[in-house]
């Protein structure tokens, strides 16, 4: 009897070394979600989702993003290619492209177009403005292309960055409800999303519409339910509970589901949907699986962070979360899934909030922005100069400047100096300052990092802690201070012993850690470092 043990016993550790990738990799990015939410929340968590996650798993207490702007797209082209917008491309949501001399959106692409149930606009989108590969680009060539890649998000960007060039698929929600793919990917959504899509699950949200999930003492880590930092959810009455999300449809159209806590959901459905209908985590080619939790950012930019909202929407994300390990130790098994959870950005305090209690600070208009830089132009040179004002980027009209027969480096001297005079405005660069930069100016580091010659501006301003380039109104985020970079990330599952760090660690240190993870190469554009406390069984 003691052999047959020993025997199986051995059998056991010989399978154990001989898995050298789990079966299925996670990845969930949850949009706009600050590492505070993990503690303010914690009460009121289930044992079995965020804390599940952090008891099991490895906790970075102190990632944050090494680059700026922190936006959407930038986040999650940075998590999967270990790079910054300087290198991958991305670098911004939508930005004012020097070389085009036009507005993109980062994943618009002309040539494709739109299959499933949405616009045309909706699918003219793929990974083709994405410079660099991603790990899941790195896993399928890894693999021979056997194992699987497929992205999933209410937002298009969310589904598509992560996915990377080579993905199977890429899915996004469409504002008739469907999920939409673009020819980019195949002629035709898979019969089994056509069939998801026909179910119009989405309904069954709208139809019950939105109120507190646990009773209302249980939000004390928030503001009141009715309070002026609030913006109104598709022209509510007041920002309180419960919300007629079937009135709101009614008025619009199967988006309002995105600012609400169950377009979560209504992913996390799909993702498991996905799992079982696409075979992930099946055979011995590892497969990846993207999933981007967007719901938290739209309810985060017009309701705040200090909302009756905003936590309820992470009180039903943590039990989406539990649900969906269950389905995870399920379908694939415990031992046989690797999952990160991270952050896109995190997110500003309201200004109007801390104004309120005595910071002096205040939201700033772009638009605003954009018409005293006209007028400054105007009384200085006599004729407007800029080109574009957008994402802290100042264009000038290189045209203008010259039939004028004026020194572009005079003009920028000249607008800088009238920028410096402004109360929101902390730093301001020139592009010849962003290429030449020392590494000893803290915040042009973040910069430097972000900024693309091709695409980015002449001047990109810095401004000071606290202001928003924003409405009063919710919030925003794509500064480099802390509240803005500072993102959870833990890792759980195989191969993941259970721990925390709190030494200061960068968001493109996770896809060089999963590249060494899975023993394959890194992203052909990341510096290479790793989280090495993940690596050691």
């Amino acid at each position: 009897m003691r052999k047959l043990i020993l025997f199986f016993a051995f059998l056991g550790i010989v399978n154990v070394y001989a898995q050298q990738r789990p079966k299925l990799v996670i990845g969930i990015v949850v949009d706009q979600m600050k590492t505070e939410y993990l503690y303010r929340f914690s009460d009121d968590f289930s044992a079995n989702g965020f804390k599940r996650l952090m008891n099991n798993g490895y906790t970075f207490q102190n990632m944050h993003y090494n680059y700026m702007p922190t936006y959407t797209a930038p986040g999650h082209a940075s998590i999967y290619t270990g790079a910054t917008p300087s290198v991958h491309g991305i670098v911004g949501n939508e930005w004012f492209s020097r070389t085009l001399g036009k507005e993109m959106y980062c994943t618009d692409d002309a040539s494709v177009s739109t299959i499933g149930n949405g616009t045309k606009e909706e699918g003219e989108m793929s990974p083709k403005n994405l410079q660099s590969t991603t790990i899941t680009d790195e896993l399928r060539m890894a693999t021979n292309f056997k194992g699987k890649v497929i992205g999933l998000s209410i937002k298009d960007r969310g589904a598509i960055l992560p996915a990377g060039h080579f993905a199977n698929w890429a899915f996004w929600y469409s504002k008739t409800g469907a999920f939409v793919s673009s020819t980019f990917y195949g002629e035709k959504l898979p019969d089994w999303v056509t069939k998801f899509n026909d179910e119009k699950r989405y309904m069954a949200y709208i139809n019950k519409g939105w109120d507190l999930y646990k009773p209302k003492t249980t939000y004390n880590e928030s503001l009141v339910d009715d309070n002026p930092y609030e913006g109104l959810l598709y022209n509510s009455p007041a920002p309180v509970f419960p919300y007629n999300l079937k009135e709101m449809y009614e008025k619009n159209d199967a988006g309002v589901l995105r600012s609400t806590p169950f377009g979560n959901d209504l992913v996390a459905e799909f993702a498991m949907r996905t799992i079982e209908m696409e075979e992930l985590g099946k055979d011995d080619a590892t497969d990846f699986l993207a999933v981007s939790f967007s719901s938290t950012d739209y309810v985060g930019h017009l309701l705040g962070p200090r909302s009756m909202e905003l936590q309820d929407t992470y009180l039903r994300l943590d039990q989406t979360i539990a649900d969906f390990l269950v389905y995870l130790d399920k379908k694939v098994g415990k031992d046989n899934y690797l999952l990160f959870l991270t952050a896109d950005h995190a997110g500003a305090e309201n200004v109007n909030f801390l104004r309120d209690n005595k910071y002096n600070v205040r939201s700033v208009s772009p638009k605003d922005i954009r018409t005293n830089l006209k007028d400054f132009s105007m009384k200085t040179f006599g004729a407007d100069l800029i080109l574009n004002y957008s994402s802290f980027n100042l264009f000038f009209n290189k045209e203008t400047i010259k039939n004028k027969n004026l020194d572009l480096d005079v003009v920028k001297a000249s607008f800088k100096t009238y920028l410096m005079s402004q109360d929101y405005v902390k730093r301001v660069y020139t592009e010849e300052e962003i290429l030449n930069a020392s590494g000893n100016d803290y915040f042009l580091n973040f910069i430097v990092k972000g900024y693309d010659v091709t695409q980015n501006g002449d001047l990109v301003i810095l401004d000071k802690p606290g202001y928003i380039e924003y409405q009063g109104k919710g919030t925003s985020h794509g500064t480099p201070y802390s509240y803005d970079t500072h993102v959870p990330a833990i890792f759980y599952g195989w191969h993941v012993k259970k721990g925390e760090s709190y030494d200061k660690k960068n968001i493109t240190e996770i896809a060089p850690t999963l590249a060494q993870k899975l023993k394959i190469p890194f992203p052909n554009g990341t510096e290479a470092n790793v989280l090495e406390e993940v690596l050691k069984d």
